[in-house]
């Protein structure tokens, strides 16, 4: 196990700390991940280009090495008022899209792609170089369609709910889901069902789901999507 040092954040089941001015320790507390697994399929789409941080390998499915990156998330940003709803969910969009570029890594399913299936505004770093995506811990191959219908319900249930983020989430949802988008009526059935089995989520997170999935549909269709 790697020695940590002072702690730099916390989400809903890792932690991260500081290990140096280059790099971050990021620590799985619950043990559903697997960071080797995880470090793999940054270092593959990294190798294609896509923007990730650097990783190095540490032999634990707990303990995953990151490169230290600076700058807001864009939800921060948001909040702040230095991005807005249409070029954040603009942002997001050209991120699915790009990810969803590279080629997949199953020769044997050429319509699989890598999928991140977490991609939302706190886990986009702005950094000076450009954004990065971070937290690949729930990265699996599949159908595009999925990982836009992951995205889209992550901030439906922003919308729908009661807290002072719902107006934007919707907006950002609006420029998520304008043309191009991957979107899929399958694809967002299967999201909606992963949610609502997500141990993270809380009951009335789950509780907003059926609102959530229908204010994606009226979304995209007002779209053309």
């Amino acid at each position: 196990m790697n020695a940590t040092g002072k702690l730099l954040g916390s989400g809903r089941s890792a932690d991260v700390y500081e290990i140096d001015d280059a790099w971050v320790l990021r620590r799985d507390r619950e043990g559903w991940g697997d960071a080797a697994a995880e470090g793999a399929v940054m270092e593959y789409v990294r190798g294609h280009g896509y923007p990730v941080p650097r990783v190095r390998p540490t032999g634990s499915r707990t303990d995953l090495v990151l490169e230290r990156l600076s700058g807001p998330t864009l939800l921060d940003a948001l909040v702040d008022g230095r991005v807005g709803a249409a070029e954040g969910g603009a942002l997001l969009a050209g991120l699915l899209r790009r990810l969803h570029a590279v080629p997949g890594r199953d020769a044997a399913n050429p319509e699989a792609r890598v999928l991140h299936l977490d991609l939302h505004p706190d886990n986009v770093m702005l950094t000076p170089d450009g954004p990065r995506v971070i937290d690949w811990s729930n990265a699996e191959d599949g159908r595009p369609g999925l990982d836009w219908g992951m995205s889209a319900v992550i901030l439906a249930q922003v919308a729908v709910g009661d807290e002072a983020l719902a107006e934007p989430a919707g907006a950002l949802l609006a420029a998520l889901l304008a043309d191009p988008c991957g979107l899929t009526g399958d694809g967002l059935a299967e999201a909606r069902r992963r949610r609502a089995a997500n141990p993270t989520m809380t009951r009335r997170e789950v509780e907003l789901l059926g609102a959530a999935e229908e204010l994606v549909r009226r979304t995209a269709a007002g779209a053309g999507g």
